[in-house]
């Protein structure tokens, strides 16, 4: 996945506007039922070969409403396979068996920790 928005998220729609590969669906369609936006784990790329950083957490206007999530890689399938979401929920995935890029100098404990994506 690499990114993750939180419910401090005020769907004003930014982020959904800058995603470059539209990993990013608002709360009418977070398959979740969250009133927030949700990235779809199998679809962010982390903006790699598009920007420096996630174009998501560049253009949001909250701050610390996205953040690092771990990479959607074979190594951590298990992570997204469990309820790590928001408030316990599972991730939804549209292709489990996809192997997505990402920034590979974010560390896994920030990922884990879900640090701001921008600081």
């Amino acid at each position: 996945m690499a990114v993750y928005i939180n419910d401090t998220c005020i769907n004003c729609g930014a982020c959904i506007d800058e995603c470059p590969v539209e990993a990013i669906v608002d709360e009418d369609d977070n398959p979740t039922g969250e009133e927030i936006y949700y990235v779809y784990p199998d679809k962010c790329v982390e903006c790699v070969d598009h920007h420096d950083e996630p174009a998501c957490a560049t253009a949001c206007p909250t701050e610390g409403c996205i953040t690092w999530d771990m990479p959607f890689t074979a190594e951590h399938k298990d992570f997204f396979a469990g309820a790590n979401y928001e408030d316990g929920k599972n991730y939804v995935m549209e292709d489990a068996d996809a192997e997505m890029p990402f920034h590979d100098n974010i560390s896994l404990e920030d990922r884990k920790n879900r640090a701001n994506v921008i600081d």
